[in-house]
């Protein structure tokens, strides 16, 4: 997220939320039925306190006047801040979120799978002519999974090949595939035809993986509502080989987040200037009224790029309040909030008009911040020792949220090094992805694993197990080392008696888990483990799996369950 203040100011605007728990009277700018137009105020004008004595400030560009008194908002509803949807997982999303594997394909849809499978097969075809083995739906999820799995063991900027060393490594990589095969894959996999990319590069600077893109994009509202407070910001994602692209540290996207859940309901790829070579005007306006198309009673937080008055405006017409922090530059900025020279530490001054409260808040002698809100209608000030403003409580209890989003994801990211900015984009989406499925798998079953602090480290290796599973349940040759080698065998086995007698009847490719092996149960309750295991671990378990060194005590215990679940 860009920063809010100066280095100066950061000690003294970002304070512990926990006293900022106060409840704000949510109140509208527009009377009951009435459509807004923020150019309509002689109501409000008339609508004065006549007790207060009101003292009118201009904006720079003297198109905006500012009133130092608030404006009565007596008779007035507030429709603005009245949710349509139900916050929380979608109906959609929660009869098809059978297990974990189902949830995560909410997200990777068979028609991603399938352009993802048509151009990597082209590619390899291309490169390796007819000796190429053709790429399909199971080898795709298994290296999806092997890229969480990596995740999961905080394997980003590790080379791949100490996952796979048979000494070091995990098992569960060599039992999957080859190294060598991995790498091929992370070679050949294509979002696009690379020959036909140039013309679309003219007018589309994402042309290598738009088609993704905006299937994967489309899915992210559709399965989830956001809550009342939702956060507008800056996404990075670090690449230092991303040129031709807006930023020098890495791929910028903007993202429209849930405030509490941190849930990536919204997000935009920014790449750059446009074709035309002029700079994009309102640049920050244009972006959130993207991002949040669709929101109807929401309050938006966003950092300075964002927030200007002539927003909030917009925003207003489709029933959304905003509060921000504003750049001391912009021209609706009246002259007299932003002098602070001889104004108290700790002091606040507002102005208003009648659908914006502005506040400039003194953390420090001569330094000021700035914030604008068109949620709040009246000067409030905390109670606390530092007398904040309870627009600027607001503004840090939901400022967070896309952060919060970055901070999940790098914690068991499945990143790789790679030179091609489109594989990047790809491992974002992955990320996302898996995090969004931990949301609604978590809202959809509370009472998941309750008692385990680690729950998305345990649902992304559930997650990356199931993944790999298929593949190796159809694998010829057995790895040569032992622990890799017992894996093999011990989930071969347990598929074995699943096998059909009839082989029309089997399925042509086991890729998707909820869909060709809908009769079993691969995902099993951790409660179940304890009390399902025992007699099991007398028979091959013993013999194979508690030899095996290098596998996690929750993995070995989830393929247990795995096997039980089969027999």
């Amino acid at each position: 997220m860009s920063a809010c203040y100066n280095a100066e100011e950061v000690q003294h605007v970002q304070q512990d939320n926990s006293d900022s728990e106060e409840e704000v009277e949510d109140l509208s700018e527009e009377k009951d039925g009435e459509e807004y137009n923020p150019e309509h105020d002689e109501s409000s004008s008339e609508e004065e306190n006549p007790e207060a004595e009101r003292e009118t400030f201009l904006s720079k560009n003297g198109k905006i006047t500012w009133s130092s008194a608030e404006y009565d908002q007596h008779g007035r509803h507030a429709e603005h801040n009245v949710i349509k949807m139900t916050p929380g997982p979608t109906r959609y999303a929660v009869s098809h979120a059978r297990d974990i594997v189902s949830t995560f394909y909410l997200f990777i849809t068979p028609a991603i799978e399938k352009i993802i499978l048509k151009m990597t097969n082209l590619q390899g075809f291309r490169k390796y002519g007819d000796s190429w083995k053709k790429m399909d739906e199971t080898d795709l999820q298994a290296y999806l999974g092997l890229l969480i799995l990596a995740g999961v063991y905080r394997s980003r900027g590790e080379a791949a090949a100490s996952l796979w060393d048979a000494e070091s490594g995990r098992p569960i990589f060599r039992a999957t595939m080859p190294l060598k095969l991995f790498h091929t894959y992370s070679r050949l996999l294509r979002f696009d035809d690379r020959e036909s990319r140039p013309a679309r590069r003219v007018t589309d600077k994402l042309a290598a993986i738009r088609e993704v893109w905006d299937k994967w994009v489309e899915r992210l509202p559709y399965l989830y509502n956001p809550g009342p407070d939702v956060t507008v910001d800056e996404q990075l994602v670090p690449f230092r080989v991303y040129a031709q692209q807006a930023s020098k540290n890495g791929i910028k996207s903007r993202v429209a987040c849930d405030a509490k859940s941190s849930y990536a309901w919204k997000m935009q790829v920014y790449t750059g200037k446009p074709t035309s070579g002029s700079p994009e005007k309102k640049q920050g306006m244009r972006v959130v009224l993207d991002v949040t198309e669709g929101l109807r009673g929401h309050n938006v937080t966003c950092d300075n790029f964002f927030t200007s008055y002539e927003l909030g405006q917009q925003l207003l017409k489709r029933k959304i309040t905003m509060v921000g922090i504003v750049r001391k530059n912009k021209p609706e900025l009246p002259p007299a909030l932003l002098a602070s020279k001889e104004r108290e530490v700790l002091s606040s001054k507002f102005a208003f008009t009648p659908t914006t409260t502005l506040v400039s808040y003194l953390p420090k002698k001569n330094k000021n911040v700035v914030l604008l809100s068109t949620l709040h209608t009246g000067g409030d000030i905390s109670d606390r020792k530092d007398r904040k403003p309870v627009i600027i409580l607001d503004y840090s209890r939901n400022k967070g949220g896309v952060d919060n989003l970055d901070k999940v994801i790098g914690a068991y990211s499945c990143r790789r090094m790679t030179a091609r900015w489109p594989l990047v984009i790809f491992h974002n989406i992955i990320d996302v992805s898996s995090y969004n499925a931990f949301v609604i798998w978590r809202e959809i079953n509370p009472t998941w694993m309750s008692r385990k602090q680690n729950k998305r480290r345990v649902f992304l290796e559930q997650l990356g197990t199931a993944l790999v599973i298929p593949l190796i349940e159809r694998r010829k040759h057995v790895p040569h080392t032992e622990a890799s080698a017992a894996v093999v065998k011990a989930i071969q086995s347990a598929g074995a008696p699943d096998q059909p007698d009839d082989p029309a009847t089997t399925a042509t490719s086991p890729a998707r888990a909820t869909e060709n092996h809908s009769e079993r149960r691969l995902l099993v309750p951790h409660c179940a483990y304890r009390h399902r295991a025992g007699p099991f671990f007398s028979t091959l378990w013993v013999k194979g799996m508690l030899k095996v060194r290098g596998i996690s005590s929750m993995l070995l215990m989830w393929l247990g369950a795995v096997i039980l679940s089969r027999q």
